[in-house]
């Protein structure tokens, strides 16, 4: 079958950007990284949580973000609106942004966000990555697997701290509270610089959920996770040019693993 004139050059673009930048993947991720997964009386009460978006396993490129839409936690409180106690970051002439926060009760933190839609003219499409990440506070354990009701999700089937690295991660994959049978998950370690990938496929693993939207995967190396289901939106956004696209959601949860020692 012969390409359009426009897949042709947007081939012949891709295969050029590839050629320069052999180790370039495509995965966007937003990172929601606090400063631990666990607090107890040696880390304190006080967590800084950084927010940004990035290929993770590249270490970079940095991407602006916008305002966030929605940033909260929810804990043995309840929920707790965020984002007034954001504070922009620039970081390589990027902005980012981080929060603090005082936990005031022993029991699992969901900390979310639900980022502004971001435009990736290489895609073609507007991205949106809701985020969460679970702290565990104070021994409690308890609330780690619960639903945040997002437009899509990832609610976890282990518990997603104190992990071993090689430990099995599992997961359920949900749209509008369902479970998304053979949904993509993209996942990338959160590189520190120890490590080059050989080429493009080591970047970002690929994974798929079962027919019952369950999927699992073991982690080989210590540090941080990310787990990205996506999928695409049924409704569009308009691009900077005004210009209908396609809306890519992604349902993402981060997790940490130690060496067993």
């Amino acid at each position: 079958m012969s390409l359009s004139p426009i897949h042709a050059s947007l081939g012949r673009g891709v295969l050029l950007v590839a050629l320069a930048h052999p180790c370039l993947a495509l995965a966007h991720f937003q990172e929601l990284i606090p400063s631990t997964d666990i607090l107890d009386a040696t880390t304190g009460r006080t967590l800084t949580v950084e927010l940004r978006f990035t290929h993770p396993m590249e270490g970079g490129p940095l991407m602006d973000m916008a305002t966030p839409v929605r940033l909260a936690v929810q804990g043995p409180r309840g929920r707790e609106d965020l984002l007034s106690a954001l504070t922009p970051v620039e970081v390589d002439g990027r902005r980012t942004y981080r929060l603090d926060y005082t936990v005031t009760q022993p029991g699992d933190h969901l900390f979310y966000v639900e980022p502004a839609p971001y435009w990736e003219p290489g895609e073609g499409s507007m991205i949106i990555h809701y985020t969460k990440v679970v702290v565990d506070a104070f021994g409690a354990e308890s609330g780690w697997d619960a639903e945040l009701g997002l437009p899509v999700e990832i609610v976890p089937l282990v518990r997603p701290y104190g992990l071993w690295t090689g430990n099995l991660f599992r997961g359920v994959v949900k749209r509008d509270g369902q479970p998304i049978p053979y949904a993509e998950i993209e996942v990338e370690w959160r590189n520190d610089g120890s490590i080059t990938p050989p080429s493009n496929p080591y970047v970002t693993q690929v994974i798929k959920s079962d027919a019952q939207g369950v999927f699992s995967y073991a982690m080989p190396r210590a540090g941080w996770w990310g787990f990205a289901a996506l999928v695409e939106s049924d409704e569009m956004l308009k691009n900077p040019d005004g210009e209908d696209a396609q809306v890519e959601l992604g349902g993402l949860i981060w997790v940490r693993t130690r060496d067993m020692r």
